[in-house]
């Protein structure tokens, strides 16, 4: 055969080769491409834009520093949705998780008359739809806005007790700013007075607890002064305010200091008010002080623009006109004075008229001395059975119809000062009102200044000597939270909660410590307490373990039925650990089994160094990716965070009924003739 005829032969053959490989080569590009782009198309769209995609044949090779192993997971998963998994192949690193600091978690909790707003960063185990429907239940009918963002990092230590405290605070704070960090809450608040706003304090601080770091930035609105009132003093030396009203802390500033020039010499203050009678009160304030001082004795009151100024008995006259004349000149125009400077008594009058009315600690008031007729005594013996109660009052007061006209008034008026003192004395006569006694209210020294020249006038005279004391003030005297635990320790170092043998009931000797223990806790209000129990070492461990958190819960249900707050208490059974004396003799075995009451306080707290705006630092698929995502990582971690909580569940239950188990072998090993364990149980 011919050579042309060979070629020709094997031309088409040839030719077709090389188009079948042609169309391979295409085809394979083809699927290359096609495989390439779905992939990336896959990981763009569940926000792993960090994944890159290199299509070889039929395999699809992934490469790129992935953020978690979870994440890496993820990304093998999508390209394994897109093209057979076996055709990918995982060549991704994945970035140091040490190096990746959690950010600081916090939200910020904002509550007003129109709603509720959380705005923060939250872990993404918190259950945010559990905070809203708590949050919703404060506000009611107002809304409650979920700003919140999550961040899928460990919960921090402390930072659900830090909601939860931030929670109880929001209930008592309809206008207010809470933010939350883990153990760590600062709250800006206003209330309506400043008596509200120090007993908000005292409670914020108080449910605290020890290792809670709490700020708080509470404001009350100035109160409104009437009448605008100071009263200054200079008896026997002695320099004092009875009442010090300013409108400013620059008014209140100059006051103090002419004070202070005036021989003032104890740490004294000014209530800074609204109802000021004139922007130049500081200085009228001040001349005023000044003019007394100048005196050497007396006594300058302010009533809104109303001035009185009493000079001490035996001042010289020319003195008295030239310091009056120059106060007189130098005044601001709204302010008007008034002088007085006493004549020395004639001794031949006789002994004033008075009246006396003393309030003993326990509440009883006397009255004795002078009434001016029947209907006055009537009058007198009402208002102070209003004021004191009706069982309190005992009247031994004689009529006298001598007595000056406006009598009636000033003994209602030293009655109703008298009733701001916790115990004291009005003494009532026609030239002078004095009062003295011990008070818990802080400002009852102004009050009562403020009350005696309303009722009776600017020019009146009275001697106000009242002494504050801590232990009287209802909120002050409330005890903290560690008083409160050392009260009850001593409680129980002389006495002791017994039960009956082999028994959780308490006998009934304990029921009267119990009842000393629960008049003290009435005190402490709301405090966070454990109460624990312990037994010996004899019997077995299990057993005894049952039998001391049966006796710890039966003090905390005692004391529930004496209607003691216990939503913050928790009673735990310790068994025969921590002994506090050998169980090898009687008398330790006895002192071991005990009941014992301490402060819950939080474990110490780590602080860590990163910044909320950290959040942004963070890989943009971390931003984009959604909690609801249903992908086979986040399905794997969800299903290991689920079954794990429900094997801690499962095994507290277990626990739980082999306690109860235990408990109730206990009881049947009691009622057993056995010479042994009747010995044991009744040890207990």
């Amino acid at each position: 055969m011919r050579l042309s005829s060979l070629l020709i032969t094997a031309a088409p053959f040839a030719i077709a080769a090389a188009l079948g490989l042609l169309a391979a080569n295409s085809i394979v590009d083809v699927i290359e491409d096609n495989s390439e782009l779905g992939i990336r198309r896959s990981l763009d769209d569940h926000g792993l834009t960090w994944a890159e995609v290199q299509a070889d044949g039929l395999r699809v090779m992934l490469t790129g520093t992935a953020p978690s192993e979870a994440q890496r997971f993820k990304a093998v998963s999508t390209a394994g949705s897109v093209v057979d998994a076996a055709r990918v192949i995982d060549e991704m690193a994945v970035a140091d998780s040490a190096s990746m600091q959690a950010p600081r978690f916090s939200i910020e909790i904002l509550r007003n008359d129109s709603g509720i707003s959380l705005i923060g960063l939250v872990p993404a185990e918190t259950d945010r739809a559990k905070l809203v429907k708590t949050l919703q239940s404060i506000a009611g009918d107002a809304s409650v806005s979920d700003l919140l963002q999550t961040a899928d990092y460990d919960t921090p230590e402390h930072w659900e007790d830090s909601v939860e405290y931030g929670i109880k605070a929001l209930k008592k704070l309809p206008r207010s700013k809470i933010s939350v960090e883990a153990g760590a809450v600062t709250i800006r608040a206003m209330t309506d007075s400043a008596e509200a706003k120090r007993d908000l304090e005292k409670d914020l601080e108080r449910a605290a607890g020890h290792d809670l770091k709490l700020a708080l930035d509470i404001s009350a609105p100035r109160p409104v002064i009437t009448p605008f009132t100071l009263r200054f003093l200079i008896e026997e030396g002695e320099a004092r305010f009875d009442a010090c009203s300013a409108d400013d802390e620059e008014s209140r500033t100059r006051i103090l200091a002419a004070a202070r020039k005036a021989g003032l010499s104890d740490n004294a203050d000014c209530i800074i008010g609204l109802g000021v009678p004139s922007p130049r009160w500081g200085e009228a304030a001040e001349l005023s002080i000044a003019a007394l001082a100048e005196l050497g004795a007396g006594s300058v009151t302010f009533a809104d623009a109303d001035i009185t100024l009493l000079a001490a008995e035996g001042t010289q006259q020319a003195v008295f006109d030239r310091v009056v004349g120059e106060l007189e000149n130098r005044l601001p125009e709204v302010f008007s004075l008034h002088s007085t400077l006493p004549r020395p008594k004639d001794d031949a009058n006789g002994e004033a008229p008075e009246f006396v009315a003393t309030l003993s600690p326990e509440g009883l008031v006397q009255m004795r001395g002078r009434l001016s007729d029947e209907l006055a005594r009537a009058a007198t013996e009402s208002y102070a059975r209003a004021r004191f109660g009706s069982a309190s009052v005992h009247t031994a007061a004689r009529l006298d119809d001598t007595l000056p006209e406006n009598w009636p008034m000033r003994v209602l008026a030293g009655i109703e000062a008298l009733s701001h003192l916790s115990n004291g004395a009005v003494t009532v006569t026609p030239e002078m009102i004095s009062i003295f006694g011990k008070t818990g209210k802080q400002d009852a020294s102004a009050r009562i200044a403020r009350l005696l020249v309303a009722k009776l006038g600017q020019s009146a005279r009275f001697d106000i000597d009242v002494e504050y004391l801590e232990k009287l003030d209802p909120i002050a005297a409330i005890p903290t939270p560690e008083e409160c635990e050392v009260r009850i320790g001593k409680i129980l170092e002389t006495s002791k909660i017994n039960f009956e043998p082999g028994s959780y009931t308490p006998d009934a000797n304990s029921q009267n410590i119990i009842d000393a223990i629960a008049e003290i806790l009435k005190e402490c209000g709301e405090i966070k307490m454990e109460i624990g129990g312990y037994t010996d070492s004899q019997g077995r461990e299990s057993m005894n373990l049952a039998l001391s958190q049966a006796r710890a819960q039966a003090v905390l249900n005692a004391l529930r039925e004496r209607r003691i707050l216990t939503s913050s208490f928790k009673a735990k059974g310790y068994g025969e650990s921590n002994p506090v004396a050998s169980n090898e003799t009687e008398e330790g075995r006895d002192a071991n089994r005990r009941i014992e009451f301490k402060l819950i306080r939080p474990e110490p707290m780590v602080e860590t160094e990163t910044a909320l705006e950290s959040l942004e630092t963070q890989p943009a698929e971390e931003e984009a990716g959604s909690p609801a995502e249903e992908d086979e990582a986040s399905a794997a971690e969800e299903a290991g965070k689920v079954s794990a909580d429900a094997a801690d569940k499962a095994t507290a239950d277990e626990q739980d009924k082999a306690s109860a188990d235990e408990a109730d072998e206990a009881t049947a090993e009691e009622e057993k003739p056995d010479e042994q364990t009747g010995a044991e149980e009744t040890d207990k």
